[in-house]
């Protein structure tokens, strides 16, 4: 008998029920039987494929959301994993000590080579972040500005360009949301690659790639692809058991996906070889650059040993896809959250703050310095608000217990091989921690937070694995909105943000009208 009429007889047939049975209840009868009191979707009690589904659709932090709403503080989102809204919980999933690693999630975003993001294993871990550390340093960052102003100069003069062309009375009217992802690429690309990609110049999403090393360089949309990439290694990250079919799936969502996940690998390969090349053969004329890539170059370990080509370029991919689309969706937030609470409320926000940036950057300036900027108290109020009620990294980040005992939460115990996360937009937008007026565009309570507000605000997650890079991304964020409402007026059009989830939450378009200020 062939193996193929072995696999299509009626007795193969017949037992496919029985194995998918087996596959899907064993976890829920035997390994966490634990978990069974824990309330939550019916099917997420078997799978992950509830949540898989919701991850597809670009939605799983409003999933995960509607979830606590319905079910309570404790919810069972997966067989194995339980979503806790609940701020305490960020010292116990993420704090210093717990011994929790990263879920097999994060899997689905490794290409090649782990970078600081994506490894799961703690010591190399460690030994990553030491290297890197360095190029984050208060020292190194502050000499990051030059490369963030540079570029933000171009920005103000395309922003000038549109202003100058009125189509909605005073206005001009554009979609700033690609606008944004422009900047924050090629302010990325300088820090971390060396160059610019030119997205803000030619005002196109397009950038260079090289699928392979030495291979033949082509184009692609940037932004578009990194997008894709976050939707679909989010998905895979969820659902495993078909990831390794994931190209061939009728699907275009999977199809395209990891034509993107290799796009963006490609990307990064492409950025780096010219700088490592020359470096490498001493062609670069001992010139001395202030950027991260300078840093990963010349960075040693505990065992003054310096990282390969391809670790290098792992790190910089990390860099380009937080540096990039992380400071891009936060950016337009805001933007839009400001605008939003001056829509809601005229006169309480817009006048407030372009006087602290009048009174704060000389008139003939084009864009702040980040000492102009950097201690204004309104305009940081505005950030952390905008960054509360978006969330740009709105899921619960996955960690497995590993500890023997398990452990355990307001008397609920969590076995070892538990995944458990903490949503961030669940616990920003809960009102029994922020009031009543948790949907409100409030600068004003950031001047009297409590303990629990404090702990709850988590926008670059907790503990040994929060975002290393969160000093540079304060950096762009107050000097990119500095810059727009020190120089420009703006109307806003779009009713709502809309916003679409890969990795990370992104709005999908603002509408609004531009001028200069007189």
């Amino acid at each position: 008998m062939t193996v193929l009429s072995l696999i299509l007889s009626p007795w193969a047939l017949l037992a496919i029920p029985f194995y998918l049975a087996i596959y899907y209840l064993q976890p829920y009868f035997v390994k966490f039987r634990a978990l069974q009191s824990i309330p939550g979707p019916f099917s997420a009690k078997f799978s992950n494929i509830w949540l898989g589904l919701s991850a597809r659709d670009g939605q799983k932090y409003a999933a995960v959301d509607w979830a606590h709403r319905k079910y309570g503080k404790i919810v069972r989102v997966g067989f194995n994993h339980v979503s806790i809204a609940d701020e305490r919980a960020l010292q116990t999933v993420y704090g210093h000590g717990n011994g929790f690693l990263k879920d097999h999630f994060y899997e689905a975003f490794v290409v090649g080579t782990t970078g600081l993001f994506n490894t799961r294993d703690r010591v190399d871990h460690t030994r990553k972040r030491k290297i890197i550390a360095h190029a984050f340093s208060p020292k190194s960052v502050g000499e990051f500005e030059e490369h963030m102003t540079s570029n933000l100069v171009r920005w103000v003069a395309q922003l000038d360009r549109m202003s100058a062309n009125p189509t909605r009375g005073n206005y001009a009217e554009v979609n700033a949301m690609p606008w944004f992802s422009y900047l924050a690429f090629d302010i990325i690309g300088d820090l971390a690659f060396g160059a610019p990609f030119g997205m803000v110049n030619k005002g196109k999403d397009e950038t260079e790639v090289q699928l392979i090393p030495g291979g033949p360089i082509s184009y692609a949309p940037a932004v578009d692809v990194l997008n894709r990439r976050g939707e679909v290694s989010s998905t895979l990250g969820l659902l495993p058991a078909i990831r390794p079919y994931a190209s061939y799936l009728p699907d275009p969502f999977f199809t395209k996906g990891i034509s993107a996940v290799e796009n963006l690998n490609g990307i990064a390969v492409a950025a780096v070889r010219s700088r490592i090349d020359a470096a490498e053969k001493g062609l670069d004329g001992g010139e001395s650059r202030n950027d991260i890539l300078a840093r990963l170059l010349t960075a040693k370990d505990a065992n003054g040993l310096k990282m390969g080509r391809s670790e290098i370029t792992a790190e910089a991919l990390t860099q380009l896809i937080a540096g990039s689309d992380t400071v891009s969706n936060t950016s337009c937030a805001v933007f839009y959250w400001i605008l939003h609470g001056e829509r809601a409320n005229p006169g309480s926000i817009l006048p407030r703050l372009q006087a602290e940036l009048d009174a704060a950057i000389p008139s003939t300036t084009e864009v702040p310095s980040y000492s102009q900027v950097k201690h204004l108290p309104y305009l940081k109020r505005c950030i952390d608000e905008g960054m509360r009620l978006h969330s740009t990294s709105a899921i619960g980040l996955p960690r497995i217990v590993t500890s023997a005992g398990g452990v355990s939460f307001d008397g609920v115990h969590f076995p070892q091989g538990t995944v458990l996360s903490v949503p961030s937009y669940t616990i920003h937008h809960l009102a029994e921690i922020w009031g009543e007026d948790v949907e409100v565009f409030n600068p004003e309570r950031w001047l009297n937070l409590n303990q629990r507000q404090k702990t709850a605000f988590n926008p670059f997650s907790f503990g040994p694995r929060a975002c290393v890079g969160q000093n540079v991304a304060i950096m762009e964020l107050q000097l990119i909105i500095g810059t727009i409402f020190r120089r420009y007026e703006f109307e806003l059009y779009s009713k709502i943000l809309e916003s679409h989830e890969g990795f990370s939450k992104k709005p999908k378009e603002c509408h609004v009208g531009i001028k200069k200020r007189a």
